[in-house]
């Protein structure tokens, strides 16, 4: 049987501030999805154990592109070369599966991932939350979102995948409580 392992905490329940608050569990959840993807072998990182097929290296990719999409592409109106890279090769699309080159290392995808982590949070941190997208970027200059709204939206997609991501591992390796 393995053992579970504690996860750092949440934020306090007594935080109050939004902006903390929500970055406070953006960080939760971005360090939850390294740890639980800590200790894969390769060949595990590379193994889809669900009927929909992505791999735990493809979601990591995903989240990656989730950060540049949303805030660099979408909230700061940054060009983006590839917004849609997580997706196959070829014509790409939100509508197509996610992928990740077989020559891509772990170690180099995790330090993508971090980097665009880095880059969402001075966005985050120089923006008031009310504040709109910028146009020119992902959204329609007619419905551009709030700052505050596309932090919740992450919010739920990492919550979502990871929920995906404890049910990989678990059928994976038995690694569970992560």
């Amino acid at each position: 049987m393995i053992t579970p392992v504690e996860p750092p905490p949440e934020p306090a329940t007594t935080l109050t501030d939004p902006r903390a608050l929500l970055g406070g569990y953006l960080d939760f959840y971005r360090d939850a999805l390294l740890r639980k993807l800590d200790g894969f072998p390769e060949d595990g990182l590379r193994a889809a154990v669900l009927p929909s097929g992505w791999t735990p290296l493809e979601l990591l990719g995903h989240l990656t592109h989730v950060e540049i999409r949303w805030l660099r592409w979408g909230f700061a109106g940054e060009p983006v070369a590839e917004p849609w890279g997580d997706r196959g090769p070829g014509e790409r699309s939100p509508e197509e599966p996610w992928h990740v080159p077989e020559e891509t290392a772990f170690a180099d995808l995790r330090a993508a991932f971090l980097a665009a982590c880095e880059r969402s949070r001075e966005i985050v941190a120089a923006a008031g939350l009310d504040n709109l997208g910028a146009p020119g970027g992902r959204f329609d200059p007619a419905e551009r979102p709030t700052l505050i709204w596309i932090l919740f939206h992450l919010l739920q997609e990492y919550a979502r995948h990871l929920g995906h991501l404890d049910v990989v591992r678990e059928l994976a390796d038995g690694r569970i409580g992560e």
